[in-house]
């Protein structure tokens, strides 16, 4: 579990196709945490865990399967692009952001970004799956960053990002027809799942 309190920003070595998928490589650029060999790390929102020691230059190594690569962005990273990074939650982890699972929903496409009076809006086109539980002033992933939807429209929710969401993570370099990773409150999900389910139970009764 995470929070979508971005730590750090890490930058792609390489990513690289192998048998199982790809093994991703990803320089920490001095982040204060050291994870160990297993430990969960999120890449832009995308939960993935790490293989063996980081070396002593501080590259990780994440290995990523086939569903993955289809679901995410992880297959399209380059060499050189920054990518936000989160260490897993503890219990003593404070809740700064919402509780966020790094199982990514689907893949938005940024529509427009505004910096219009002074306030950055960022609109994203979403899928119905993610819409559906998109509502004004609910919470949203976006590349792993816990944010508060801002406007709602026909297949597509806004995000108004602040300052210290720009400068510490790697939204600022989204622009229009780049794709992002989205999650949508996990909470939201099950509450929606379960509702089906009695409503389906309902209609299957005499």
């Amino acid at each position: 579990m995470f929070t979508g309190i971005i730590e750090h920003q890490g930058r792609v070595v390489s990513l690289r196709p192998q048998a199982y998928g790809a093994r991703l490589e990803v320089d920490s650029c001095g982040w204060a945490h050291t994870p160990a060999d297993g430990d969960s790390i999120a890449i832009n929102g995308c939960c993935l865990t790490v293989v063996g020691a980081p070396r002593t230059d501080g590259v990780l190594f994440f290995d990523a399967i086939p569903q993955t690569l289809s679901l995410t962005t992880i297959g399209a990273l380059v060499a050189g692009e920054e990518v936000n990074l989160e260490h897993a939650a503890t219990a003593s982890t404070l809740l700064g952001g919402h509780i966020v699972q790094g199982h990514v929903d689907c893949v938005g496409e940024v529509l427009s970004v505004s910096t219009t009076g002074g306030e950055w809006r960022t609109r994203i086109a979403a899928p119905d799956a993610v819409m559906q539980l998109a509502v004004d002033r609910g919470s949203i992933a976006v590349d792993g960053v816990s944010l508060t939807i801002a406007a709602t429209g026909n297949g597509w929710f806004e995000v108004a990002l602040i300052p210290a969401t720009l400068a510490k993570t790697a939204l600022r370099l989204r622009s229009a027809g780049n794709r992002v990773n989205l999650e949508s409150d996990a909470l939201a999900k099950m509450i929606a799942e379960q509702v089906k389910r009695v409503l389906a139970a309902g209609a299957q009764r005499p």
